[in-house]
């Protein structure tokens, strides 16, 4: 009896096809982080540090082969209905163009902060602990599942991956001890509400529609006889989960204090990478499964980015401490990003997906310039001990000085190219107005930028003021590399933007 059951059970269920080699990447990630699990439990503790670091980079580097290998195979050439890319597991996971482009933003943008994290030559004395690369690769592997995700459930469940090992990571710092757990409590409770937002959002959704899946939801929604209730209070508590780990105001408050008390490679990771997964599924949620009633939800959004630049761009003037200023930063940058993301067209798309790179990398270098500014007691934050920088090292006030006009928008660096397409695309979709208030928050936060730069260049410094540590390898070569891109972006962004062509797999 039990061998024709499963005779029968076999006949019946067909197991989904699986593109192994679509999801290497993802897996190489994973698994290396279960393998830096087991080498926490099983080697001895000063052994750990460089057998974590070298799986770290070597596993980065392998999912980036991958991901190239299958970039150029003929299965993600080929696509589906003329698109690049595959939908795998029984459609859980899409493989499209933008995918493969935010998987490969992210392993680049997850070595430089691997890089940061990994050198001790800062502060050998205040390092993090060898458990927070294994749930750096957790949080890596979260981020490219997230961005990939096709049903809101697996949506979810990559987000609590990635995010539970960012809570852990942000207390994890053994200088400043209980500013770094006071911070890792903060994001974990205000966490918490969001993913339970996002997770009654989708319980909505699914009651509307029938599925957690993207392009169910679509084409329920052009359908009659349903409940719009279901529909956009799903798509509004949906939406405040993202918006929540996107830092996009007013879901940002865990933003200046985690920013503050987590460690700067760990705050490093979380402004360049978080913010690239979030925006990559904000992006896929809007344009695959709302795009059809946009006209309902987009004047919400409207006011989600004006709110988002002016808390930014205002807040950013009263800081006091540079990682603060920073997080305020990322604020308003999170507004001029959402404008590319609910303009829902291909530009858009486009310009996004440029922006979420240029802002990475020039995050990344200048939390990596802020770790070599220290004083007796960890790093020197506070702004007025960066008084008369440029006298005491002027090669690195000159770097962050051009990492502080990328950020500010100014011509030949990335960031004036990605303002300038995310704007273009905006116009191109009829939205002059919130254009040109996204342009008067620009200028207003050019002040902040500007502001240091002359406290550096034109200030005395305090004979008592902090001293500017020589980096090691790792912290030259991340700094160089976002330096470099940031430059290389602004000068010739053509070939990025290119490779940001392309639209989502329903």
């Amino acid at each position: 009896m039990l061998s024709q059951f499963l005779a029968q059970a076999q006949g019946q269920i067909n197991p989904p096809d699986v593109s192994y080699a679509a999801i290497t990447p993802i897996l190489i990630v994973l698994g290396a982080a279960c393998l830096g699990v087991l080498i926490e439990a099983f080697v001895a503790k000063e052994s750990r540090w460089a057998l974590q670091v070298g799986l770290c980079v070597v596993s980065i580097l392998a999912a980036g082969v991958a991901l190239i290998l299958f970039m150029n195979s003929d299965a993600a050439k080929g696509g589906v209905a003329g698109h690049t890319g595959v939908l795998t597991l029984a459609n859980v996971i899409s493989i499209d163009q933008p995918a493969l482009f935010l998987w490969g933003t992210l392993l680049a943008l997850g070595l430089l902060a691997l890089l940061l994290l990994a050198d001790k030559t800062v502060d050998p004395d205040g390092a993090l602990q060898t458990e927070a690369f294994p749930l750096f690769l957790f949080a890596l592997g979260g981020m490219m599942v997230f961005s990939a995700a096709n049903n809101l459930l697996t949506m979810f469940i990559a987000l609590e991956v990635l995010s539970l090992p960012l809570y852990l990571m942000c207390g994890l710092a053994r200088k400043r001890r209980l500013i770094s757990q006071e911070a890792a409590v903060k994001y974990f409770l205000l966490g918490a509400f969001a993913s339970a937002f996002f997770l009654y959002g989708l319980a909505l959704l699914y009651g509307y529609a029938g599925s957690v899946r993207l392009s169910d939801i679509a084409n329920a929604a052009v359908g009659t006889n349903r409940s719009d209730t279901l529909l956009f209070g799903g798509l509004g508590l949906l939406v405040v989960g993202l918006l929540f780990k996107a830092a996009v105001g007013p879901f940002h408050t865990w933003t200046p204090d985690v920013y503050q008390g987590a460690p700067t490679p760990v705050t490093a990771f979380m402004a360049a990478c978080t913010k690239v997964a979030a925006f990559g599924g904000i992006l896929r949620v809007l344009t695959v499964a709302f795009q059809s009633t946009q006209w309902e939800w987009r004047g919400v959004l409207w006011a989600v980015c004006i709110v988002s630049m002016a808390i930014g761009a205002i807040f950013g003037l009263t800081q006091t401490d540079v990682k603060r200023m920073i997080a305020y930063s990322s604020v308003a940058h999170a507004g001029f990003l959402l404008v590319g993301a609910i303009a829902l067209n291909t530009n858009g798309l486009q310009s996004t997906l440029f922006y979420l790179v240029a802002y990475g990398f020039t995050t990344i270098a200048s939390f990596g310039v802020i770790s070599l500014v220290r004083r007796g007691n960890g790093e020197a934050s506070d702004l007025s001990e960066w008084a008369g920088l440029a006298k005491r090292s002027p090669l690195l006030a000159a770097v962050f000085t051009f990492l502080l006009l990328a950020l500010a928008g100014i011509p030949l660096t990335s960031g004036f190219v990605g303002k300038f397409v995310v704007f273009s695309a905006a116009l191109q979709d009829g939205m002059a107005p919130l254009v040109v208030i996204a342009l008067v928050f620009s200028a207003v936060a050019a002040f902040f930028y500007l502001r240091v730069v002359v406290l550096m260049y034109f200030s005395e410094p305090a004979e008592d003021g902090p001293t500017v540590t020589v980096p090691g390898a790792f912290t030259t070569v991340a700094i160089g590399l976002g330096v470099f891109i940031t430059l290389l972006l602004g000068v010739v962004p053509g070939f990025v933007l290119d490779w940001a062509k392309g639209g989502f797999l329903g």
